[in-house]
């Protein structure tokens, strides 16, 4: 079972900015913030819900490739949702909101590139209700 996970962007303050926005449509919230002067070498923001950050950004050279994140949701709305204020936080279009059925017949996703590229995606399970 996996903890958390993040990825390394080249610049912090706008990535942060961002995934505030992006992931807020799917529920989560910026619950953490330290400074590199308390980590003791980089910037870092973890996003979650629930009280626990899962999902972390740190400041730094971005990974390359680019890393390729995907967050569950429960209503194929709410990949919609994702992906449109995504766009207007500044991500790039990288899959718009739809059926892949050649992974299985009920999954939707939708994919966006953020700022420095790394492939950031809402999925959903679940029939159409």
């Amino acid at each position: 079972m996996i903890d958390h996970t993040g990825v390394v962007v080249s610049d912090f303050e706008r990535s942060k900015k961002f995934y505030q926005s992006a992931l807020a449509a799917i529920g989560y919230d910026l619950l953490a913030k330290f400074p590199a002067a308390v980590i003791g070498h980089t910037d870092v923001a973890g996003f979650g819900e629930a009280g626990k950050p899962d999902f972390w950004i740190s400041k730094g050279t971005p990974n390359q490739p680019s890393i390729h994140v995907a967050f569950r949701v429960n209503d194929r709305k709410l990949v919609d949702e994702f992906y449109s204020v995504a766009l207007l936080a500044g991500g790039k279009d990288n899959g718009k909101p739809g059926l892949r059925t050649h992974f299985h017949p009920k999954y939707y996703g939708a994919f966006v590139l953020d700022p420095d590229g790394h492939n950031i995606q809402a999925v959903c399970h679940q029939p159409l209700e």
